[in-house]
């Protein structure tokens, strides 16, 4: 079954990382890319995405504020929040939203987890 993945990070090649991560575990899910929160939730907008990976540290709405929208709009979106600020108020305020918190920088592992579990949950929801 393949998936739609948002990743959202200020940093072009902090997006390529993760769309290479990406690739190495799921190479047949497609991906849309967001520079930025209001990118994102233009993204999320058009429709289709089913998951996100977004970066906490980001210019306007950081990573946490995306993740509080997006479960406004989508409750049963899996979403992870990826940082190197790996301080305990940031990865229990990414909990609190309902996010997965994930290091950075992101290992295929830490990766191929939260995506394991988010498939899980949407197979769960859509069936």
């Amino acid at each position: 079954m393949s998936f739609r993945i948002l990743i959202v990070d200020d940093s072009k090649l902090a997006r390529m990382a993760v769309a290479k991560t990406l690739n190495a575990v799921h190479p047949d899910w497609s991906r849309v890319e967001a520079a930025n929160a209001d990118e994102a939730m233009a993204k999320i907008k058009e429709g289709g995405v089913d998951l996100a990976v977004l970066d906490f540290n980001m210019p306007g709405r950081d990573g946490l504020e995306l993740a509080a929208e997006l479960k406004a709009l989508n409750p049963g979106m899996p979403l992870a929040v990826i940082s190197a600020n790996h301080q305990i108020e940031v990865v229990e305020r990414a909990k609190a939203v309902g996010a997965t918190f994930l290091s950075k920088p992101l290992t295929e592992q830490a990766l191929r987890d939260f995506l394991d579990v988010a498939v899980k949950n949407l197979k769960a929801t859509a069936a």
